[in-house]
């Protein structure tokens, strides 16, 4: 927390500092004869009538009035990570893009508007890494008629929590009533320690998603555009561990090879057979067939509330690089759907 010469905590952000990274204390119960903190880090998202909003790593916003800080500046940057693979956040955002890819995109300056029939918001949202070319309003305009033209919710998928976020437009959509109903972590982690954890003995790799393969996938009704999407990537793996003659098989899992990346997704194991290192025998067979592929780092996502997959990765050597967030556009009155559309 910055100090003055004479030993005083002091404030030395204003309201120019918008868009920067800030650690502020605060007083957390003004006025009472003890007097208690509350340190708060993240990026200040807006200071407007005497309130500083922050939007933390989590993607979660504080608001805190002016009245109670008592100390305030602009930090660095996270820093790098020490152990494991460092990536920016946009080169990240591109590979796992790449990784599951819409059946339909279309370009609005440097965002990218993805649809695939609405499976899965990842495919079915708008991944903006720049400049839309247009002013927000306007681009948001657009992106709503885009996507109303296919029958789709209109989605923007924001990230918090490492260099080169999003946090300020995050606090934008929420200003237009944007409404945030998804958040997930990325976590990423070396590839070698992966394979080294398993034999993957008895996991059959494919090239395809076969029957066996969907019938443990919890997502149901496939469709032929969302067999694409699945399939979708530079060089896509399927794992399977065969189950009981005519059962679903006892685990499976996905994994898509890019470069110097690997990405595990959809890593699913029998209620029944849980707590047997079925999981972790998926990924270590997935992560020597991607080493052989030239792939040294790798990364997945996990739910915030996923506590059992949070430890698994966390065992093998992953940890979150950043959130991720998908703000769905707020109902429109009949009237001003007419306007938009015209």
């Amino acid at each position: 927390m910055e100090i003055s010469a004479k030993g005083r905590l002091e404030v030395r952000i204003t309201a120019a500092d918008v868009g920067k990274r800030v650690s502020v204390r605060c007083l957390s119960e003004p006025g009472v004869a003890e007097e208690k903190f509350t340190d708060t880090v993240g990026v200040l998202t807006s200071w407007d009538d005497g309130v500083l909003m922050i939007t933390r790593r989590d993607g979660r916003s504080v608001r805190i009035p002016e009245s109670v800080l008592v100390a305030g500046k602009v930090v660095p940057a996270a820093p790098a990570r020490r152990r494991g693979p460092a990536a920016s956040y946009p080169e990240l955002a591109r590979i796992i893009a790449r990784a599951w890819r819409p059946v339909e995109s279309e370009w609005l300056g440097e965002w990218e508007l993805r649809a695939a029939g609405g499976f899965t918001r990842r495919a079915n949202s708008v991944l903006p890494l720049g400049d839309p070319g247009l002013d927000l309003d306007a681009a948001l305009a657009a992106v709503r008629r885009w996507y109303g033209e296919r029958g789709l919710p209109a989605y923007v998928q924001t990230a918090t929590g490492a260099e080169g976020m999003q946090e300020l437009l995050g606090a934008e959509l929420e200003r237009r009533g944007w409404v945030r109903e998804v958040t997930a972590e990325l976590w990423i982690g070396a590839l070698a320690p992966v394979a080294d954890r398993a034999e993957g003995a008895g996991v059959v790799l494919s090239r395809e998603a076969d029957e066996a393969w969907l019938s443990r996938y919890q997502r149901k009704g496939m469709t032929e555009v969302a067999l694409r999407v699945l399939g979708s990537g530079p060089s896509v793996w399927f794992a399977t561990v065969p189950g009981a003659p005519g059962e679903p098989p006892a685990a499976i899992g996905r994994c898509v090879v890019d470069g110097r990346w690997a990405g595990f997704a959809a890593v699913e194991v029998d209620p029944a057979r849980r707590r047997q290192g079925l999981a972790t025998e998926v990924m270590a067979a997935l992560a020597r067939r991607a080493l052989d592929e030239g792939a040294s780092a790798a990364w997945l996502q996990v739910e915030d509330d996923n506590e059992a997959a949070r430890a698994l990765y966390a065992d093998l050597g992953f940890a979150p690089h950043h959130a991720y967030h998908h703000y769905r556009a707020p109902e429109e009155h009949a009237d001003d759907h007419h306007g938009a559309t015209g």
